[in-house]
């Protein structure tokens, strides 16, 4: 649902609070999604991809979302 059509609701009406809870649900399942995808962009410049076969580019996401994973934990890291 659009922003607009959000601010649009009336949170007294049942069915209009019931689809707002559905929005914060949806927004906070995409924010758990979209971070560790932000840390590969930001954080190792993978913004841009080229093709180099299925393997190799399987290769490089995974070992992207590990290193990603560890920059995520460096403080817990750390401090053990």
């Amino acid at each position: 649902m659009r922003p607009g059509k959000r601010r649009q609701l009336d949170l007294n009406n049942r069915l209009d609070a019931i689809f707002n809870q559905i929005e914060r649900l949806k927004a906070g399942i995409r924010a758990k999604v979209e971070h560790p995808l932000r840390v590969l962009k930001q954080q190792f410049r993978y913004t841009k991809t080229r093709y180099r076969g299925l393997m190799k580019n399987t290769a490089q996401i995974t070992t992207l979302f590990a290193l990603g994973n560890l920059w995520m934990a460096r403080k817990v890291l750390r401090k053990a």
